[in-house]
């Protein structure tokens, strides 16, 4: 098995080249011989279940792996019982989008803080996502990944920490490792071989050989302030990193599979290809 790579949602050049249906992504994606591709849900799951099977069917028969990002609106901790529950229902609808597509993997934003300490917030969140999976499970969709992200604002919930105690809940949960937002909230910290190493020996530690190898990664340069995240940036960026040839390196050094995918501002396909030829060269080395 081998890294993949791909694009969250539609790059400006997929419509530049004609394309209106994101119907046609995966094959224009293995065009560019990309791998993988996230399906957008941030706003709300409005996808009809016959576009997510034709979805699908498109992503299956152009050997694209298919996740899906859940709505933006999820609050694990929230102050509100309803909101919580909301919270919920959402990861269930984008568990049945992402099902039907052929997916095993949905993105989940943790959310805010709620009002509460760090260590509440990550309490109360942990019991959302228990009913959460518990939701997914009567449903019969329990091979459904659900994979918290690392968030890039720092009075955001979800630091590496809480993101991989959230994981320990269910061996199944998986985290999505936002690259970009980690180098946010920690103001650049993720500069070099080895503080990528440092953190790729944190998820080993904390989740074991098997879903260490396979976790979720979402990549971008990501322009920070000392809040933490401001904007999504292009690889053509030169200030603000993080850089991607290290990581690559690490991840064909150490045989890890994961799941890549690019959420550079309007270029996420071709900064996509630009990880897996790095990753490829480091294959030729």
């Amino acid at each position: 098995m081998k890294a993949v790579f791909g694009p969250a949602g539609n790059s400006d050049s997929f419509y530049a080249a004609g394309h209106k249906a994101t119907v046609e992504a995966p094959a224009w994606l293995q065009s560019l011989g990309l791998t993988a591709y996230e399906y957008q849900c941030g706003r709300g799951v409005r996808v009809s279940e016959d576009t997510a099977r034709a979805m699908g069917a498109a992503a299956a028969k152009h050997g694209i792996q298919l996740s899906l990002h859940a709505p933006y609106f999820i609050s694990l901790a929230s102050a509100e019982p309803e909101k919580r529950d909301n919270s919920i229902r959402y990861i269930l609808e984008s568990a049945r989008a992402v099902a039907a597509m052929g997916g095993e993997r949905i993105v989940a934003h943790p959310g805010g803080l709620g009002g509460l300490s760090r260590a509440e917030a990550t309490k109360l969140a942990s019991v959302t996502l228990r009913r959460a999976q518990e939701a997914l499970d009567a449903e019969g969709l329990s091979q459904v990944r659900i994979c918290p992200e690392t968030m890039g604002k720092i009075n955001q919930l979800g630091d590496l920490e809480e993101v991989l105690q959230f994981c320990s809940l269910d061996d199944r949960f998986l985290p999505c490792v936002d690259f970009g937002h980690l180098n946010s909230r920690t103001q650049g910290g993720l500069n070099s071989y080895e503080a990528y190493a440092a953190l790729l020996d944190r998820l080993h530690n904390a989740l074991g050989a098997e879903r260490a190898a396979c976790f979720h990664a979402h990549f971008s340069k990501i322009e920070y302030t000392g809040g933490g995240e401001k904007k999504h940036l292009t690889f053509a960026d030169t200030v603000y990193g993080p850089e991607p040839a290290p990581l690559m390196r690490l991840i064909r050094e150490r045989g890890l599979t994961p799941t890549f995918i690019c959420e550079s501002d309007g270029t996420q396909a071709e900064d996509a290809a630009m990880l897996k030829a790095l990753y490829e060269s480091e294959e030729q080395a």
